[in-house]
Order: C-alpha cells, then sequence, then structure tokens
C-alpha cells in the first residue's frame, strides 16, 4: 500500500502529459494556419501533403514551419533548463534569464556578429557555440561568487549574483550593439526582444542537435536532481559527488538555454513558468517533472508565438514580449510567496 501514491503519481503525470502533447499539437496546428497569409484547414492539408499551390507551399513550409519548429525546440530547452537550474540551486525562483544566462547568450551573440558580420547560410550554425560560450561565462562567474566552500551553493545569493552580473553584461551587449551597421543592428535588436521572425531550416539544424542530445540526457541524470533537493550534506552522506554532479548539470543547463536563446532570441520567464507548471502537475520527482517542463515549455512559447501575430496583426508583437506579460507578474508572486 505503500508504493500506491507513487503509481498514482506516475499515472497522474502521464496523464497531464499526454494532455499538455495535445495542447501542444493543437497549437502547432493554429500556428501553421496563423499568418499574413491565412491558409483554410483544407489549404494546409493539401499543402501539408504536396498538393498545395505554389503560394502555400511557400509560405507553410520557406516561412512558418521553420519559425514554429524553432518556437517547439526552443520553448522545450528553455523549459527543461530551467529546471534544472532550480534543481540544482534548490531555489523555486531560478530562471535563465533572471540568473544572467541570457545576457551571457546576448553577449556571445553580440561576439559573432561583430566578427562575421552574416547571419545568414552555413555560418549560422556557429551561433549556438557563440551563445553558448557567453552563457558559460556568466555561469561560471556566477557560480563562483555565490558558492561557500562551507555552505555550499548559497540559493539566495545565487540570484542576487545573477541579476547583478546580468545587468553588467547586458550594458557592455547593448554597446557593442551600438557600433553594428544598421542592418545588423536591426536584427539584435529583434532578438533581444524575443522575436523569432525570419527563422529558416538552417536555425532548425543548428538548435535540433542540441535539444536532442541534451535533453534525454538531463532525464537520465533525474536522480541526482532528486538528491540534491535533501540538501548537500544528505547528498554528501550516500554517496553522491555534488560539486562535480552539480557543474555537468550548470553546463547542460547552460547549453540548452544559450542554444535555445540563439534562435528564439532573449526570451525569458519560459524556465521559471514551465517547471512551475510542470510540478503542480506532476509532483516533485524530475523523472516526471521533467517531460512536463519540456511539454509545457513548447507550449507556452508557441502560443506566445502565435498570439502576437494573430491578435497584434498586423504590427506583430515578438513572443518574447507576450511571455513577459504574463511571467513578470508570476515572478513577483513567487518572490513575495518565498518571503512567507
Amino acid at each position: 500500500m505503500k508504493q500506491l501514491p507513487n503509481v498514482n503519481r506516475g499515472a497522474r503525470a502521464r496523464l497531464y502529459g499526454l494532455l499538455l502533447l495535445l495542447a501542444v499539437i493543437l497549437v502547432f496546428i493554429i500556428s501553421m494556419n496563423t499568418g499574413t497569409l491565412r491558409l483554410s484547414p483544407r489549404q494546409l492539408g493539401l499543402t501539408l501533403f504536396g498538393f498545395g499551390s505554389q503560394q502555400d507551399h511557400l509560405v507553410l513550409f520557406t516561412y512558418r514551419l521553420p519559425r514554429i519548429i524553432v518556437t517547439l525546440l526552443a520553448g522545450a530547452g528553455l523549459g527543461v533548463a530551467g529546471a534544472v537550474l532550480q534543481g540544482v540551486s534548490r531555489n523555486a525562483l531560478a530562471d535563465p534569464g533572471i540568473l544572467g544566462l541570457h545576457a551571457g547568450a546576448a553577449f556571445g551573440l553580440m561576439i559573432f556578429v561583430s566578427f562575421f558580420r552574416s547571419l545568414e547560410g552555413p555560418v549560422a550554425l556557429l551561433i549556438p557555440l557563440f551563445t553558448f560560450a557567453g552563457g558559460i561565462l556568466i555561469a561560471a562567474v556566477i557560480f563562483i561568487l555565490a558558492y561557500d566552500r562551507h555552505k555550499g551553493l548559497i540559493p539566495m545569493r545565487l540570484i542576487l549574483v545573477g541579476i547583478a552580473i546580468e545587468a553588467g553584461f547586458s550594458a557592455v551587449t547593448l554597446f557593442l550593439a551600438l557600433r553594428l551597421d544598421p542592418d545588423t543592428y536591426a536584427f539584435a535588436a529583434s532578438w533581444l526582444a524575443g522575436s523569432v521572425w525570419g527563422r529558416d531550416w538552417i536555425s532548425v539544424l543548428s538548435l535540433l542537435p542540441w535539444i536532442v542530445l541534451l535533453i534525454p540526457y538531463v532525464w537520465t541524470r533525474s536522480k541526482l536532481l532528486d538528491v540534491f533537493a535533501l540538501g548537500d550534506e544528505t547528498a554528501v552522506s550516500i554517496g553522491n559527488r555534488v560539486t562535480p554532479n552539480r557543474l555537468i548539470l550548470l553546463c547542460a543547463a547552460v547549453a540548452l538555454s544559450c542554444a535555445s536563446v540563439s534562435m528564439a532570441g532573449g526570451i525569458g520567464f519560459i524556465g521559471l513558468l514551465a517547471p512551475h507548471i510542470a510540478r503542480r502537475l506532476g509532483g516533485p520527482m524530475h523523472r516526471h517533472s521533467l517531460p512536463l517542463s519540456a511539454l509545457a515549455g513548447m507550449f507556452i512559447l508557441t502560443a506566445a508565438d502565435t498570439v502576437g501575430r494573430s491578435v497584434f496583426a498586423p504590427n506583430a508583437v515578438p513572443a518574447g514580449v507576450v511571455v513577459a506579460v504574463i511571467g513578470a507578474p508570476l515572478f513577483f508572486y513567487l518572490l513575495m510567496k518565498s518571503k512567507n
């Protein structure tokens, strides 16, 4: 009888996972039909199977599908990255954007465009590498400043240091952006706002390996994240190598976050929203909450992009702005709740 709650929790997580998957499929279909040129369900079906007009094929396969797939992949990456950061730091307020990782990714992107001056073609495959390098730099500085050799990683210090580092690197990024030519600056400004406009199949290929490889890897380490929740002393007492394992998972979260924002733009709060939704639906065990975080992130980002393109047409609002409108109040709510 003692194992019954775990069985029920697993069944509940699978049920909500199925419901989230159906929600993702629904918003995916709606998003394919949303835009300046609308495609009816019949046109959409014919075009998907190769029977649509040349214009419908161009709209769907050249402009719309790459954008939607990038939002799905980036949403999953940001959702899982947030869940890992919250598990590693034992802080429910941890988020890649709040901790400054997105500022590191933006810094890496500015370095890239300053040298290459090109964002199209095969050279775009290098963008996730530069954003990852910037994110690792930020993460290393934050980890060093927030770590105490006696107390380990201090959660509240992690947030405060992240906010301070984010402010400093954002200023440097803005300085570099102002030195760009007008066309490249327009891209940088759009990226910083969290816009996924103009993504192509090269963008999909740039992001896909990071998501496909790292999310399953993190899921295989879900038990480690459960152990971190017990505290460092307890984790060490049961034979867990706390610092090396924490660093490995931290690097995986940085890679997921920076690769995602490299193609989706500086979108914040998904790493905060998705894990909280996942824990509400599937419970605290990471083997359940990580897949739910990925699905929740996919739904939030794709829905935000769809809303930004449809509700505010013809002047589309970046997905990052839509997510921030929802995420900022939730962050303040959680911050006030944590003080109680």
